[in-house]
This record gives C-alpha cells, structure tokens and sequence, in this order.
C-alpha cells in the first residue's frame, strides 16, 4: 500500500468510509503525499500528455481566440489572462508567443496562473521566464483581481472532485470507499438514504442500479467565472473531456504511465479524473447571468478556428517535421482521437455576442 493508501485505511478505521469526493481530493491535493502536489504528471516520463504537449498549435490557436475575444470586448487597455490548471505552462507560453502579432494586447496584460503545484508552479516560472509580460501566482480563482479577464482552463475541470450516487432498491445512497475483510480500499454505499431533492431532476427517473456523478467544485468555479466575467466584462474558454447532456454513468478513472488503471489500487500515485458535464457547467453559469457558447467538440472548435491552415504553414516552414505536424493534428482534431471525446465550452459577458469557434 502506498504512504497514502496506509494514511486513508487509517482514516477510514478512525472515522469510517469516506465519500468518493473526498477520497479524489486527498489522492491529488493531499499536502503530503498528493499526486499533484508532488510531481510533474506530464509528458513521456509522467503519466498522461495534455493537448499543448501534442503540440504548439493548441496554445498558438487559444492565444489567438483570446485575441479576438479582447476585440469584442472593446480593446481595455488593462486585462488579466488567467489559467486554471496551467500544467508546464506550455499552452500559455504558445498563447503569448502567438499574441505578439497584437503588440496592443501584450502590452495590456498581466497573466495570472492559479495553481496549487509546487513542482508545476517550477516548471511554469522556467517556461514564462522570457515572457516579457507580469506572471502572478495563486492559489484558487478568488484570489485573482477583479477586472476585464480572458479564462482559459484546459483539462482543469476534470481533476475536481466528483460526488457519486447509486440507486438502490430503496433510493438513492452515496458512493463511499471503505476497507473490505482484508484492509485493502472497496468501494461501498452509505446506509443513509439521500433526499430525491438532492439529484438533478433529469436524473431522478434513472433505474435502480444507476450511478451518477455530481460535482459541486465544478459547478462553482462555473459560477465564479460567470459571475466575475458579468460584472467586469471578458470571456472565458473550458476545454476538457466529457459529455454535452447530463446522464447516468461511472466514468472515475486512474491513469498511471500512460495507461489505465485501478483507481483505488494506487492513491497518491496514480491520476484520477471523471468527465466533466458540461450541461451542468452551462446551468450554473447562466444561473450567473452570462452567456454560454457551445458546447462543441474540440475538433470543431479547433478547425474553426483554423488549425489546418496553421498545420499547414508549419509544415512549409519545417518540410522535416510534415509526419509529425500531420500527426498531432490527426490526434487533437479526429474523432477516433480527442477530437470528439474533448468539449470546449465559453462562458462570457453576453454583451460580447458571438466568439470565435463557436459561431454558426
């Protein structure tokens, strides 16, 4: 058992089982033995490879639609860019490389990372050393300055943590990890029946045996971001994996070395993820009073914005690298890749009318 799985069993003998969601928490953010709070998870040596590792265009193109969303917002001559979930800093020091073609913009920003990460925040500073503009660190979104902002947040949603219900005979119980008769981390329902009142009314009709996942986390944030880009004008851009319409389904999962795994086999030492539903990311932002665009599958959203031309000018530029280029394209845009599974999502001041990529 891992340091962590011997302080969770320890835990659970004290206290009893612990809900799934606080179970994902203490497996990513414990301050000790936390999965991302110990690690650079990214790349070959890690565990998983994000879209701006694929390649440059995904943050080149993200930079450029930040452009264009600052047009449509009349140009301020002081705005934050903000990412929640930064990674290496990759995909924003492509934005702002990309963004030099608007010198206006460069010089009216000040980028703002919210991350929890020490190893990431290091490997952030190295990557945005030369940026040329402010970098300023924190730790959640509330603590970013209020103001004209541009949001990006990709594969950030599905990191937070996710409530899960199961239907029984007798109604709906909340998901639970326990220890079975040999110590070892199971999966359990609380005895407690839950109020119908308490899942989603789309949901509540769902047969006995169903799970769903709700994720109060996500839906804040969802509610933050609306609520700051109502009040002092921008937009923001949510790229993740998921589902557009809420429906029954288990989709926690572990990922270590590029592959799947138990997500109870290994805490602390394995990614855990569940898809994001962005219908229910939608609600809570218009609940806000904001303006939502899409959902739209990451391919669409990409070839709209005009990934194949970018492709193609890459190419031309390094005739030697074509396969490659050809290559990252295919997994970031196909449908048999992250061009269906992936969503991007705005959320925006609805004074800014529509936003590239998801016009039409």
């Amino acid at each position: 058992m891992t340091p962590l799985g011997r302080e969770l069993a320890d835990l659970i003998r004290a206290d009893g089982p612990i809900p799934v969601a606080r179970f994902m928490a203490l497996c990513l953010g414990h301050p000790r033995h936390g999965y991302y709070l110990t690690r650079d998870p990214l790349g070959r040596a890690g565990d998983f490879v994000t879209a701006p590792e694929i390649s440059q265009m995904f943050g080149e193109l993200i930079g450029l639609w930040c452009a264009d969303a600052w047009s449509r917002m009349g140009a301020p001559e002081r705005v934050a860019l903000v990412e929640l979930g930064p990674g290496r800093g990759t995909l924003m020091a492509d934005a702002l490389r990309a963004l030099k073609v608007v010198p206006a913009l460069r010089a009216s920003l000040a980028v703002h990372l919210v991350e929890t990460s020490p190893a990431l925040q290091a490997c952030q500073r190295t990557a945005l050393a030369a940026a040329g503009v402010p970098v300023i660190w924190h730790a959640r979104l509330e603590d970013v300055p209020e103001g004209p902002s541009l949001i990006v947040a990709n594969e950030f949603l599905d990191a937070l943590p996710v409530t899960q219900l199961v239907r029984a005979a007798d109604g709906w119980h909340e998901r639970q990890v326990g220890l079975d008769a040999e110590s070892r981390l199971a999966f359990g329902l609380s005895p407690a029946r839950l109020p119908d009142a308490l899942v989603p009314a789309p949901l509540r009709a769902a047969p006995p045996g169903s799970l769903i996942e709700l994720s109060p986390e996500r839906a804040a944030v969802a509610r933050e971001i609306a609520r700051r880009l109502v009040a002092h004008g921008g937009a923001a851009l949510i790229v993740d994996y998921g589902h557009t319409r809420s429906s029954p389904g288990d989709t926690l999962q572990a990922v270590k070395g590029h592959a799947f795994a138990d997500p109870l086999a290994e805490p602390g030492e394995a990614d855990l993820t569940s898809h994001v539903d962005f219908a229910s990311l939608a609600a809570a932002a218009r609940a806000e009073g904001a303006a939502v665009h899409g959902p739209v599958t990451q391919g669409a959203f990409l070839a709209a914005l005009g990934i194949a031309v970018r492709a193609a000018r890459l190419k031309a530029a390094a005739p030697g690298q074509a396969q490659d280029i050809d290559a990252a394209l295919h997994r970031l845009t196909a449908p048999d890749a992250m061009g269906s599974l992936f969503k991007a999502l705005a959320i925006a001041d609805p004074k800014l009318g529509p936003l590239a990529g998801f016009a039409g």
